[in-house]
């Protein structure tokens, strides 16, 4: 019996000191959880403070058997409260994240969470049964007893359990440092991914690349209503921000997202999807400036783009398709951000400007054996250049922007191909768009128009850049649409 209790004592102790130092090192997480559990602001934030020294405080009891007694009752007290509200939050169909242990362990609450509390408060209320006089043996009155070499595999073993933690907490960081990284890789490849033929899907998370997005009626922060209509009312691409007030990665991102505000606002809108009540938000929302936050109640409009983590990013063209795949994680969002205001179609980013043609005044999909379009357009070394004028030999259009992030990774590459074209490769004709001044700045050999209405683009069923199409010495298409680096080099370099 006094080996259960001395051993219910300090697993109870662990518990909570794990606990507290986790809350201390995430104290404003533990704000937002409670928030998120339903505790007001005002009393989330002095409870924010005094629930891990209060668990610091009982870890600490539990440890002599003189406090041992007392410090069971406060763990119980704890328990039952964190049960209360964990019980309450899942009666009502809630899960916000626990945030148990800080930043350590962090998932949405649920019947696991309530058990392992359960389990623990049967702990508690085992070691306050027994009284204050039978709460079990010292934790440290048997250190007497050892021998000298008892007592140095002792100190042994501590140091090493102490350096296994050590390595542990590094080895926890490292895994978190690859998984940005790995957000950041899955960006950049969602980002020069094949948009795909047919329904124009394209692999990634959320909903498929050239799909209607959903429309929805949210309440803003004054009371008012604003649908996606609204928020598309100005023509300009609207990216949606799904974030929620007990993210810290989230609320880590409010102040850039409020800079991005004011900065693009000439190129795009930019909307928060957020959580919680319109309180919440409305403070969140003064602290950083931010426009255009709208609150659901139920998570209906995540739902319905299929966004199922926090921070994420949809961009909405201003046709009102899906433009690109869901972003996911602060740092997709912000390469999202980069892509969507430094290029006007990265792809796999659909056109964004007012001026191209709309899906229903677009001209049919050119097959392989069309004819192909008229190109007249105005060139960097000559006043017109015409497809007309390249009959005769196979050319490849080469469409291209000089903001165009992934048009700049391939420049050295183009160049290169340009110096040294590989037996019975197409000529280059670049479509571009930008100024004269910046084209020529690239220092390219090929010819190149501009197409800054965008309608070659158009014609021949191009929806970003970079993209390439063949046309055949007898002014025929002769390939499909080229999507991306790795395809268009293959059709340059082939033919």
């Amino acid at each position: 019996m006094d080996a259960a209790l001395l051993i219910g004592r300090l697993l109870l102790a662990a518990v909570f000191a794990l606990s507290g130092v986790a809350k201390l090192a995430d104290h404003a997480g533990s704000q937002q959880a409670m928030i998120a559990f339903g505790l007001p602001r005002s009393l989330a934030t002095p409870l924010g403070r005094l629930l891990p020294l209060a668990e610091l405080a009982v870890a600490a009891a539990l440890v002599p058997a003189v406090a041992a007694w007392w410090g069971a009752l406060g763990a119980l007290a704890l328990l039952l409260a964190f049960v209360v509200g964990i019980g309450a939050n899942l009666a009502q169909d809630r899960k916000p994240d626990c945030r148990c242990f800080g930043q350590l362990h962090s998932t949405p609450v649920g019947w696991k969470t309530l058990a392992r509390n359960g389990l623990l408060m049967a702990v508690a209320a085992f070691i306050v049964w027994k009284g204050t006089e039978n709460a079990g043996p010292s934790t440290v009155g048997w250190v007497g007893d050892l021998t000298a070499t008892q007592l140095f595999g002792l100190v042994l073993g501590l140091v090493i359990v102490a350096l296994l933690g050590i390595q542990g907490w590094f080895i926890f960081h490292l895994l978190r440092q690859n998984g940005r990284v790995l957000v950041r890789l899955q960006a950049l490849e969602a980002g020069i991914g094949v948009v795909q033929s047919g329904n124009g899907s394209q692999p990634g998370a959320g909903l498929p690349v050239g799909s209607v997005a959903p429309n929805f009626s949210l309440q803003g922060l004054h009371g008012e209503q604003i649908t996606l209509e609204d928020l598309r009312a100005t023509g300009k691409p609207v990216m949606l921000i799904f974030t929620s007030p007990d993210c810290d990665s989230c609320t880590e991102l409010l102040r850039e997202i409020a800079g991005w505000q004011d900065k693009h606002a000439e190129k795009l809108t930019i909307s928060l999807i957020a959580d919680l009540s319109i309180e919440e938000n409305r403070a969140k929302a003064s602290e950083h400036g931010l426009r255009h936050v709208l609150v659901q109640q139920d998570g209906e409009v995540a739902d319905s783009y299929h966004v199922e983590v926090t921070p994420s990013a949809a961009l909405i063209t201003p046709e009102g398709a899906v433009g690109t795949p869901l972003a996911e994680g602060p740092e997709a969002v912000e390469i999202l951000i980069a892509q969507t205001i430094g290029a006007r179609a990265q792809l796999p980013i659909l056109h964004s400007t007012t001026t191209h043609a709309t899906q229903e005044s677009r001209p049919a999909a050119l097959e392989v054996g069309d004819p192909s379009p008229a190109v007249r357009l105005p060139a960097l070394m000559a006043k017109e250049v015409s497809l007309a004028d390249l009959e005769g030999r196979k050319t490849l259009l080469l469409f291209w922007s000089p903001e165009c992030s992934f048009c700049q990774q391939m420049l050295p590459d183009l160049k290169e191909l340009e110096a040294n074209p590989p037996a019975d490769a197409p000529e280059i004709l670049v479509v571009s768009d930008g100024t004269e001044e910046v084209n020529r700045q690239m220092g390219l050999q090929s010819p190149v128009v501009l197409d800054n209405e965008y309608a070659v683009e158009d014609a021949f069923g191009v929806e970003g850049t970079p993209s390439a199409v063949l046309v055949d010495a007898e002014g025929r298409i002769a390939s499909e649409v080229a999507v991306g680096a790795q395809e268009v080099f293959k059709l340059a370099r082939v033919g």
